[in-house]
């Protein structure tokens, strides 16, 4: 592991304590001239606000602080800095309590009145190294799933061009409605596009959304069209591919997943459309 680096750390230190502060300042100056730049306040909101303001590598978070105490101290620093390794300080008769902190997502816990200077300095610079290493893997598997997601979509798009979907879709004597009524695709993309955001609505907020009523008039419109599944599948990749551009991984990843059910639905209701009208005529 190569902790070697051409400028100094920049060192976040909250804490109320002037003994523990001086202590912490004297082990990060023991380590060498240029290591590391400390910078110390002793409130939560005025750390709060300095992460708002400027880029530490590394945070040093006392959880008995005056405006804040316990693991809220930390939740409220990881919600705002998130990508910050922090390492929490706590008494000598609080270990539980730095465990549960590295639980929820601190980097370590040293003991105050127990660490020595240089376990002081080592759990700093390992603090740094472990959480560039997450946040390389994090990377890594956003693009994984990227990859998974646009060979997914790239997939559903060419079963539009499938020589047997086409053939289906000539059953019922229409060519791609995208082509000749492009207008009118536009509008089914859109629609379907905003079924697609309701999804998301009701499996983050766990609100009752009626899509499936939605989906049966959007199938009827189609079924009057005499759309084939070829047209649902260049609906369906046409709303996938508007709303992923310019989104979050997470967010890609939810559009594609309620997408395979949407429109499996949709096929089904046009399906059903085909059987109750056009073939009930015929």
């Amino acid at each position: 592991m190569n902790m070697e680096r051409s400028a100094p750390l920049q060192v976040l230190l909250v804490e109320d304590n002037p003994g523990d502060a001086r202590l912490v300042s004297e082990a990060l100056a023991d380590a060498g001239t240029g290591q590391f730049v400390l910078t110390h306040v002793d409130t939560l909101a005025d750390g709060l606000a300095l992460l708002e303001q400027r880029s530490f590598d590394a945070m040093l978070l006392d959880l008995s602080l005056p405006d804040s105490q316990g693991l809220h101290t930390l939740e409220r620093t990881l919600e705002q800095a998130p990508g910050i390794p922090v390492i929490v300080l706590t008494m000598l008769n609080d270990e539980n309590l730095g465990i549960r902190a590295v639980q929820i997502g601190a980097q370590d816990y040293l003991l105050k009145g127990r660490s020595d200077h240089e376990l002081l300095v080592r759990s700093v610079r390992y603090a740094i190294e472990r959480q560039r290493l997450l946040a390389e893997l994090h990377q890594a598997r956003q693009q994984e799933q990227l990859a998974r997601n646009a060979s997914e979509i790239a997939a559903v798009a060419r079963l539009s061009q499938d020589a047997g979907t086409a053939v289906t879709a000539r059953l019922y004597g229409s060519p791609p409605l995208r082509e000749v009524q492009p207008e009118l695709f536009r509008d089914l993309v859109t629609r379907y596009a905003n079924i697609l955001d309701q999804c998301l609505e009701r499996r983050a907020f766990k609100i009752e959304v009626n899509t499936s009523d939605m989906l049966r008039e959007m199938a009827h419109q189609l079924g009057f069209l005499h759309a084939g599944p070829r047209d649902v599948v260049d609906v369906h990749t046409h709303a996938i591919r508007q709303q992923v551009r310019n989104t979050s991984v997470p967010r890609m990843q939810a559009y594609v997943e309620e997408g395979r059910l949407l429109v499996l639905e949709l096929m089904g209701y046009l399906a059903s459309y085909y059987r109750s009208h056009a073939l009930g005529q015929g």
